[in-house]
């Protein structure tokens, strides 16, 4: 028998006085004045919508306070080299070096260098060919041919680039099948200007002795630094379009791709934009479809519709005038902030129909304010929860991880306020009447789940916990190695072109060992080679020799040698550069003799100034006392284990070629990227215990009883478990999308728990019946919370549809956990509740 609605009203809420009065004397008498207001609000926050900005730099993929990306930067500036640059691989459908070829692949440069934003190429046509007999180290000045400016031989160049040891396995493939272009696109200095600024300042604003004007100075450059960086991007989309347009023509003279770091940073904030706008606008259609057929009103489509946009709007509006970026991370925040609001408005709407359905008579305005205020409360604790999750990802030490939890958190704050402002306004100006489904009597699917749970309270519990020790043994199972390349489905262009230059051109992702110079020993002689009875320039003195502020010596570059020979003989590593393959290209021009003491003292000066930018400078720097070995990691590799590899080498240097640990320095990409990687599992520790830890604390302070919060506690371990433990059967590792799956599926499953044990704390008062009060619980808030995880699940689901594989992983683990969230409230929670009976013995 239905209840009265004063009777109903009476058990379901405790009367919250303040938020009764803002209802009362606010919101529910002037919701066209609430809604002005908040037009108003969303128009200020469209103001500056054109500051919104995408972020794939290597900034992008660092930890907090990693200085490898300075490291990085350093390293460019000392050895003058850079990774911006472009490589076009080109393996024609005939004979490399037939004339036709050669005239169709010059046709092809020249297209590019014409490109504006195109500084030079670098390709067969161009580098310097070592195939004259009058060659000699006295005459290279001279003698050096190109295929461009000399009548030189399609065979002759062929045997000279393939003998040369530089350009195998770089320009041209091993077996002469395939050649690359490089398009260098030159970085403005100004841009080196506005970075150099910046940390300066950031240095200064840092310390103990910062000025307001040096603050305001920081803000100045990094908003200078902001637009630079936003130009400079859109310069080189353009430019990457049109090569991409120049390279179409030729496609059907060879099979050609696209690679390098720019590229596959335009390409990357490609695939950002497409999950904001074509997934969030999925992810809203398949909502509102979820809508319209669960509740069959159009006021529950429009409404809904209204908060979750809003929501978008306002934090996008927020980032924007915050100049904040959106990553590849974050790029999420889109469909989860949609998801998550209309979470809050179905369990709004849920509760709305049961008042009307209990007492239909009621005016619709009194319905409103009982569904608002019977709601708050849980949605509240629902929302404070959901954010704690996201909050804790701040302390995964990933710089985009931190600024993902940071947005959601801002998010989720907005979606509650919005939907307990919004929602009762509109409904305010548009109450919608009692439908059939409404007043029918009807039971619920949900009720299924109670009738097995009181049949079947055992294999609920045996089931559980052959479910926990599974998700133990998986999560034993997980790794955190994996490879760039596993993050983009096979027919995109940055797979195909990563496969194509691994197997053919010596490997993808920069990794660069910097060895420092030992210092000069004390009282050392640095300038007289002829201090000691052995002479230097004639001979190897070994352990004779005088030290000599300088690389070029003997003894040193043997030592380099060594090194150099010790970094080629690893599986893992592809074309490695250094000033060793400069010195065997010499020993070439000196009639394969290798170079003697004297000869070796004078390669600075031998070298022609045009080549010592290619032969000298990027792997020598006398000024810092650093030699650099420029290597290319083979990504496809599939037992690639970056720290393993980087560990090994490091061992080895130290170790076996005696350096010291403090002599050796790794930079690049390869380095960044292993160290996010690294710390993904010590931070997925430390986010899903912060995440825990609070929710105790929240769960505690809502029921007001330990049983009752380690009870609510179970379904949410095993739905975040479950995720986990199936990543590690499945051998997918943890990546910087998956890591914040299992924190996020505790603080969206938790809002389950947080329902279903308020509103059976609630329905237990009228009887004092836990398996009565359990079937009513699931024909009532079980329906709630089986709509939201059906909504998100759905919402989810169209992330597989993204081209970055780290995105469809997070939506097809999300929708899994959600799933699992959603049968552990509507099994194992409501056993518990029964079989341990936290509200008193009851009947």
């Amino acid at each position: 028998m239905a209840h009265s609605a004063l009777d109903f009203y009476s058990v379901d809420y405790v009367p919250m006085t303040p938020i009764r009065s803002l209802y009362d004397r606010w919101i529910l008498p002037h919701p066209v004045a609430v809604l002005v207001v908040f037009a108003l609000i969303l128009i200020l926050a469209s103001l500056r919508l054109d500051q919104f900005r995408l972020d794939a730099s290597a900034e992008s993929l660092v930890l907090e306070n990693d200085r490898s990306l300075e490291q990085y930067r350093e390293v460019n500036r000392r050895f003058t080299t850079s990774d911006d640059f472009l490589v076009v691989t080109f393996t024609p459908r005939d004979e490399l070096f037939s004339p036709e070829t050669l005239d169709t692949l010059r046709q092809l440069r020249n297209e590019l260098e014409a490109l504006d934003a195109v500084g030079s190429t670098n390709s067969i046509l161009n580098v310097p060919l070592l195939h004259s007999p009058d060659l000699t180290l006295d005459t290279v000045d001279s003698e050096i041919k190109t295929m461009d400016d000399n009548d030189v031989a399609p065979d002759t160049a062929r045997a000279s680039l393939l003998n040369n040891p530089l350009y195998p396995n770089l320009l041209i493939s091993k077996e002469g099948g395939t050649t690359a272009i490089q398009v260098n696109l030159p970085t403005p200095e100004r841009y080196f200007e506005l970075l150099n600024e910046r940390e300066q300042l950031r240095e200064k604003v840092a310390g103990p002795d910062a000025s307001a004007e040096d603050r305001q100075a920081l803000e100045q450059v990094s908003d200078e630094f902001i637009r630079f960086t936003e130009q400079l991007g859109a310069e080189r989309e353009q430019t990457i379009n049109q090569v991409r347009s120049i390279l179409d023509d030729y496609r059907d003279h060879a099979e050609i791709y696209l690679g390098g770091v720019p590229m596959i940073v335009a390409d990357m904030i490609q695939f950002i934009e497409n999950d904001l706008s074509t997934f969030g606008i999925g992810v809203l259609i398949f909502l509102l479809l979820t809508l319209a057929i669960i509740f069959r009103q159009w006021r529950w489509v429009l409404v809904p519709l209204l908060c979750c946009s809003s929501a978008v709007w306002l934090v996008i509006g927020y980032l924007s005038w915050a100049q904040w970026p959106v990553t590849v991370i974050s790029s999420n925040f889109v469909s989860l902030l949609l998801i998550m609001t209309l979470s809050l408005t179905i369990h709004l709407i849920v509760r709305y129909r049961e008042f009307q359905h209990d007492a239909p008579d009621a005016a619709s305005r009194d319905t409103l304010r009982q569904t608002v205020l019977a709601m708050i409360k849980p949605c509240f604790f629902m929302a404070i929860t959901t954010i704690v999750a996201f909050g804790s990802l701040t302390f995964s030490g990933i710089r985009p991880v931190i600024d993902f939890g940071w947005m959601m958190t801002i998010g989720l704050t907005v979606a509650f306020l919005i939907t307990f402002l919004i929602f009762p306004a509109l409904l305010s100006l548009l109450p919608p009447p009692v439908d059939r489904y409404v007043s029918s009597d009807r039971i619920p699917l949900t009720d299924l789940f109670a009738r097995f749970t009181e049949r079947h309270g055992t294999l609920v519990l045996g089931g559980s916990v052959l479910i926990a020790v599974l998700c133990v043994l998986g999560m034993s199972r997980l790794t955190v190695e994996n490879s760039f390349i596993d993050y983009f489905k096979s027919d995109t262009e940055i797979h195909q072109g990563m496969i194509t230059i691994d197997d053919r051109l010596g490997g993808t992702t920069p990794l660069d060992v910097v060895i420092t110079d030992e210092p000069a020993p004390e009282g050392a002689v640095s300038d007289d080679p002829f201090a000691s009875d052995c002479d230097p320039f004639v001979e190897d003195c070994g352990e004779q020799a005088d030290y000599r502020d300088t690389w070029y010596t003997y003894q040193k570059m043997d030592r380099l040698r060594g090194v150099h020979d010790y970094l080629e003989s690893l599986e893992e590593t592809g074309k490695v550069l250094s000033i060793t393959t400069t010195l065997d290209l010499l020993a070439q021009v000196n009639g394969d003799e290798p170079l003697n003491a004297l000869e070796l003292a004078f390669v600075p000066s031998a070298v022609p100034a045009d080549l010592q930018d290619i032969l000298l400078t990027p792997y020598i720097s006398e000024e810092h006392d650093q030699a650099r070995f420029s290597i290319r990691i083979l990504e496809t590799m599939p037992d690639l284990r970056r720290q393993e590899l980087l560990n090994t080498i490091r061992e080895h240097l130290t170790n076996e070629l005696g350096f010291a640990d403090d002599q050796v320095l790794f930079a690049g990409m390869t380095v960044m990227y292993n160290n996010m990687l690294q710390s993904l599992f010590d931070s997925q520790i430390k986010t899903l215990g912060v995440v825990f830890l609070a929710i105790m604390i929240m769960f505690l302070i809502l029921f007001r009883s330990l049983l009752l919060a380690l009870i609510g506690m179970a379904p949410n371990l095993i739905a975040a478990g479950s995720v986990l433990g199936l990543m590690g059967w499945l051998g997918i590792p943890l990546d910087m999308m998956t890591i914040t799956v299992a924190a996020i599926t505790v603080g969206i499953a938790v809002d389950d728990t947080i329902h279903y044990i308020h509103r059976f704390k609630t329905e237990f008062a009228k009887d004092g019946d836990y398996m009565a009060t359990m079937h009513r619980c699931h024909r009532s808030i079980g329906r709630a919370m089986f709509y939201t995880s059906l909504t998100i699940i759905t919402g989810f689901s169209i992330l597989v549809l993204s081209n970055f594989i780290p995105t469809i992983y997070f939506g097809l683990f999300t929708g899994f956990a959600m799933f699992m969230a959603l049968v552990g409230a509507l099994t194992l929670l409501p056993r518990l509740i029964v079989l341990i009976k936290p509200f008193g013995a009851g009947n």
